[in-house]
């Protein structure tokens, strides 16, 4: 069934818990998806929690716009800001927290989140329904792809239904996951295009100016970009790049810029705040994105929505994000890419571009946050006439991922929520009133 042609009419309101590990202040695509679908179904009368842990002195309880609720739990971060996968260690404080909010929905996001999947895991032990929203392609080779995989197969057993943000996303969770691709949907991001608006006075006609922002970690394609700089500044002395965004790959740009003395045309803006992202997109002329995997990129699209030029590598779902007159595909290495950034180089030169206010209403049309709700909101509907399983028949539906060691810690968990009960009872938990703003 295609999710795009079922009826969109919102019968009931529902009462949703987002869970991640990736939330404000964190920035990423991530957390923006999170807050925006969040916010949109507030708008459209549905209530909204985010579970995620604690950023340094931000703990407990937090009211974002539209009185999203968020809990900052007192969680250790354990790597790359994700939790240590205990799965026991916060039963007692989750369970507390999903019936305090009458939680009948936990929309866990993305595979790299420990505490979305022991979120999931623990609200369907206690009968509510899961939704879990993948954001990233991975590969099935190496070690950590490999663990990672069966770990995502383990907690996705029971899932009433999954999200992709691409169709090459879809495959990919199908296959390394080994969920049922009828229990898949594909809901892309989206962009507030009334946000990211171009403004073609800000950039300076002297120069060609290209920006990249993105966190500088390995598969965002760090070593091209910094051989993309390399080739290209000595060969185009009015060529500037702005490189937004910080991550443990910072140094090797640093590197470049120094021993090659690009100081006077590679300028490096460190970490920015979602807000400040507009500002320096629309002082360039082209947008540069060496990534080397990626499900759906968000940054390609805020940057189509402020008129620039879009250079990308052609990996992922990224060929599935623009159409082909908004954006230059190329092949994952240096070649290529220079040549890409040549080829829209040339266009700027020649006029062969489209006006950037075009560039936003396509987008606008594109990809609308109010859509993907709606669309979103389908799935909700769709899974809260699923039954739900004893624990028995979901015991057997995890024994078919192969790992028995993990029957006995579902097993451990469904005790503890027995033993929780018995020492807190649900009818001593204070039910949360519903505040109006």
């Amino acid at each position: 069934m295609n999710i795009q042609t079922e009826p969109t009419k919102n019968k009931k309101r529902q009462i949703i818990c987002m869970a991640s590990d990736f939330f404000y202040p964190n920035t990423g695509g991530v957390e923006e998806h999170i807050y925006n679908l969040s916010q949109c179904l507030i708008k459209r009368g549905h209530k909204v929690i985010v579970i995620t842990h604690s950023y340094g002195d931000r703990i407990g309880v937090r009211y974002l716009t539209a009185g999203l609720k968020v809990y900052y739990l007192p969680i250790r971060v354990f790597y790359s800001q994700c939790a240590l996968p205990t799965m026991i260690c916060n039963i007692a404080v989750v369970r507390y927290i999903l019936i305090r909010e009458c939680i009948e929905i936990v929309h866990g996001h993305s595979a790299f989140s420990v505490l979305a999947h022991e979120v999931s895991i623990i609200g369907k032990l206690m009968g509510l329904k899961t939704v879990f929203t993948d954001h990233s392609l991975f590969g099935f080779a190496d070690m950590s792809a490999v663990l990672t995989n069966k770990y995502l197969q383990m907690c996705l057993c029971e899932c009433d239904h999954c999200i992709c943000v691409s169709h090459t996303g879809k495959e990919n969770t199908v296959l390394r996951a080994k969920v049922k691709a009828h229990k898949v949907s594909v809901i892309p991001n989206a962009v507030d295009a009334y946000t990211f608006t171009p403004d073609p006075s800000q950039r300076d006609p002297n120069v060609i100016t290209i920006v990249i922002i993105s966190r500088l970690v390995y598969r965002k394609g760090v070593d091209l970009m910094a051989a993309v700089i390399a080739a290209l500044c000595p060969k185009y002395p009015q060529i500037r790049f702005v490189v937004g965004g910080d991550g443990p790959k910072m140094w090797l740009l640093q590197e470049v810029r120094e021993q090659k003395g690009f100081q006077h045309c590679v300028t490096l803006l460190g970490s920015l705040k979602h807000s400040e992202v507009r500002d320096v997109l629309v002082k360039g002329d082209i947008f540069l994105n060496t990534s080397l995997t990626e499900a759906y990129c968000m940054a390609i699209v805020e940057a189509a929505s402020c008129g620039l030029k879009v250079v990308s590598t052609k990996v992922g779902g990224i060929p599935e994000v623009l159409p082909q007159n908004m954006i230059y595909l190329t092949e994952p290495d240096v070649t290529s890419i220079v040549a890409g950034i040549e080829m829209a180089m040339k266009d700027l030169k020649d006029g062969n571009i489209l006006c950037p206010y075009e560039c936003n209403k396509m987008v606008r049309k594109m990809y609308s946050w109010m859509d993907i709700t709606r669309r979103t909101e389908i799935v909700y509907n769709r899974i809260l006439l699923n039954k739900n399983k004893p624990l028995g028949q979901q015991l057997r539906t995890y024994l078919s991922c192969g790992v028995w060691p993990f029957l006995l810690v579902i097993s451990l968990m469904y005790l503890l929520l027995q033993l929780v009960e018995k020492v807190y009872k649900r009818k001593h938990i204070d039910i949360a009133r519903d505040l109006q703003f």
